[in-house]
């Protein structure tokens, strides 16, 4: 059975940074070569520093899973939402559309 692998678009500051996908092995982040060759792109974070090559990792990249409210924050989305509380990647998408700092992570590329 193939599944459809689930993506988000990151903004750094409102302008479409890379994509972050869940893939079969993991997970995979890519910088937008648009931003990329912008004047003066921003790196999302130390540990995925500005390239044109693919990140790969086996477990969600711990910048973005950092992004994921902990504590009662938590316990309140996933309640109401109706997530697993394993499923971090659902978590992101459905609450860091407006996190705190300049990244967010949205569903659209719009």
């Amino acid at each position: 059975m193939i599944k459809d692998n689930r993506v988000a678009y990151v903004f750094i500051r409102n302008e479409f940074a890379g994509t972050l996908t869940e893939i079969d092995s993991g997970y995979s982040f890519l910088y937008d070569n648009d931003y990329l060759n912008s004047p003066k792109p921003i790196a999302i974070s130390l540990t995925l520093p500005l390239q044109h090559e693919e990140f790969i990792s086996n477990t969600l990249f711990s910048f973005f899973d950092g992004l994921i409210s902990e504590g009662w924050l938590l316990d309140v989305a996933v309640h109401n939402l109706k997530i697993d509380p394993k499923d971090r990647f659902g978590l992101l998408l459905a609450t860091c559309n407006d996190c705190i700092g300049n990244v967010s992570i949205r569903r659209t590329r719009q």
